[in-house]
């Protein structure tokens, strides 16, 4: 799309949302926060698919010692990413903003309470009238999945990493999948972000950024501060 093209309405299809222009500072921005997110997760994805591997290859001690480290990755990541719906919950409830949005859905989950959380998703917005509804809904949800499969993670990970007589294959299958699924909030996140964006006014851009800036990095007494020791999936359904 050429930079004179005119943007579409704030009603515009998502797809239509995705593949749009955007103006060179919205552009950066969308591009800033796209690749730190993915530095955040490929360090979480690299040492869980690792720790996998040596497992599948016999060398469950090292695998173990591996996945001590992977609930750090996890919240980092999820913490993060957390931050950035808020900041989008935040920004649109403030200012009205009403960008395009479809709801999740179960079909791109491979954990039950994933799945769950979509039909969720999905029936709420069947009956919600506003599309600002819809989206304000679509993060709550997926704000509430991030911080669900962060603590799941950490939890199975835990038991792992500690040798507990437990089933292992049932924790290693739990890791599998809220790696994936949290991968595919990231992925539904950034689509809501592109949204945003597009809706965005562009006075409101240095605003916005601030909001995120100031959710990820919440100026709290240091000893309140809490450190959270914690496959990829299409960016577009239908891709």
């Amino acid at each position: 799309m050429k930079d004179c093209e005119p943007r579409p309405e704030s009603g515009a299809s998502v797809h239509t949302d995705w593949y749009g222009w955007l103006p060179e500072a919205k552009l950066q921005a969308f591009r800033v926060y796209a690749h730190e997110f993915e530095a955040y997760y490929l360090m979480f994805s690299v040492s869980l698919n690792e720790a996998i591997s040596l497992r599948d290859c016999g060398s469950l001690r090292k695998s173990f010692q591996l996945i001590d480290v992977t609930p750090g990755y996890c919240s980092r990541f999820a913490v993060r990413l957390h931050a950035l719906l808020a900041a989008l919950d935040e920004h649109a409830k403030h200012y009205g903003i009403i960008p395009s949005v479809v709801p999740l859905s179960a079909a791109n989950f491979q954990g039950v309470r994933g799945q769950r959380s979509a039909r969720m998703n999905m029936v709420l917005s069947s009956v919600l009238l506003s599309q600002r509804a819809q989206f304000l809904s679509k993060i709550g949800f997926l704000k509430d999945m991030v911080t669900e499969l962060d603590n799941d993670f950490r939890g199975a990970a835990t038991k792992l990493a500690n040798g507990m007589n437990l089933d292992n294959n049932a924790l290693w299958a739990i890791l599998d999948h809220d790696q994936y699924d949290l991968n595919t909030c990231f992925r539904e996140s950034m689509i809501l972000l592109k949204c945003f964006l597009r809706a965005l006014p562009d006075d409101q851009l240095l605003r916005f950024q601030k909001t995120v800036a100031d959710q990820m990095n919440p100026r709290k007494p240091v000893s309140e501060h809490r450190v959270i020791r914690h496959r990829r999936t299409p960016l577009f359904a239908g891709e």
